[in-house]
């Protein structure tokens, strides 16, 4: 029998998803107005090459930002993902240039990035500490053992084919970009059909009530932070991978660009709101928007200026939609 409650629970969900779909074609939109104004002022920003590019320099921000997008549902956030990029990319390479065999190497490197994030998730689910002070304090701690361990030096003398697999095609696209729609088709599905995915939006969504109703919060939490560190491992290791070389301040601001990435796209910092393909435009919109201000020769700061803008800007729309809701 259905009761009054499940339909309303229903009801929630179905407005949810609607607004999620608006949300997400409001960001589109975006997209496409950003894109037809690089058009005109840029003539060589619609080319094959010039897009393909766009999506191969979106791939790292995108990867990190999906990581970031399930923090910021579960009502946290992740402020040491280019921290804990760096360390874990830097002692994956560091393995691979004293001859660790490619593929352990690797598993090494992703177990690296998950503990990082255990470390996040464990202080702020069992200590009680708030999410931005923790992360704040393990984007210091990670950073320096990523200085430590390399005397701030690259780590060069990679195998070649660890650089051939991220700088190789699949067809037109670039290994990092199917890379990422791997990853984003399985964040999604999560989301969409795991019990953790529910778990995730209650937590964020209300905390209390879902403890009541029987949510492992901390657990929920921990796997959100988890999930976070390996994804940023994953963009670490990518840029390493087409660079050919691993560098200790790898990963600077990876965190703005991230939560940048994540708000244009709908999620919201207050918790329990996210949409991992609105995250994906999102981090197109920057992408898009750092191509077309290069090609027309606008220095770098310009770029910093224009997503401190965007994100107060997500930050006003959030609070107005959530105001009339």
């Amino acid at each position: 029998m259905v009761t009054q409650g499940t339909l309303h629970m229903t009801e929630q969900k179905r407005r949810r998803l609607v607004a999620f779909n608006l949300r997400d074609a409001g960001t589109l939109f975006g997209l496409l107005a950003i894109s037809g104004l690089f058009a005109v002022l840029a003539p060589d920003f619609l080319t094959l090459h010039n897009l393909i590019n766009i999506l191969q320099q979106s791939s790292i921000n995108a990867c990190v930002a999906i990581g970031m997008t399930l923090v910021i549902i579960g009502g946290g956030i992740d402020l040491s993902v280019g921290a804990s990029a760096a360390l874990s990319a830097v002692l994956t390479a560091m393995m691979m240039a004293a001859g660790v065999p490619l593929g352990l190497a690797l598993l090494a490197g992703l177990g690296i990035g998950l503990a990082c994030g255990y470390i996040n998730g464990a202080l702020i689910s069992y200590a009680g500490l708030q999410p931005f002070i923790v992360t704040l304090g393990t984007l210091s701690l990670y950073r320096a053992l990523a200085l430590i361990v390399t005397g701030g030096n690259p780590i060069l003398n990679l195998p070649g084919n660890f650089s051939n697999i991220f700088n190789a095609s699949i067809g037109i696209l670039p290994v990092p970009v199917v890379i990422v729609i791997v990853l984003s088709a399985i964040v999604w599905l999560v989301l969409r059909k795991a019990p953790i995915g529910e778990y995730i939006l209650a937590a964020g969504g209300n905390e209390e009530a879902a403890r009541v109703a029987g949510v492992p919060i901390a657990r929920t939490k921990i796997t959100t932070y988890m999930a976070s560190g390996a994804l940023a491992f994953i963009a670490g290791i990518i840029l390493v991978g087409r660079l050919g070389a691993a560098e200790p301040v790898l990963g600077n601001l990876w965190e703005l660009n991230a939560i940048a990435a994540s708000a244009i796209g709908g999620a919201s910092l207050m918790g329990g709101k996210g949409s991992i393909i609105g995250t994906l435009l999102g981090a197109l919109v920057l992408g898009a928007m750092s191509n077309g201000l290069i090609l027309m020769n606008v220095q770098a700061f310009y770029q910093l200026l224009a997503t401190g803008i965007i994100i107060i800007a997500a930050m006003l729309v959030d609070r107005f939609t959530r105001g009339r809701a």
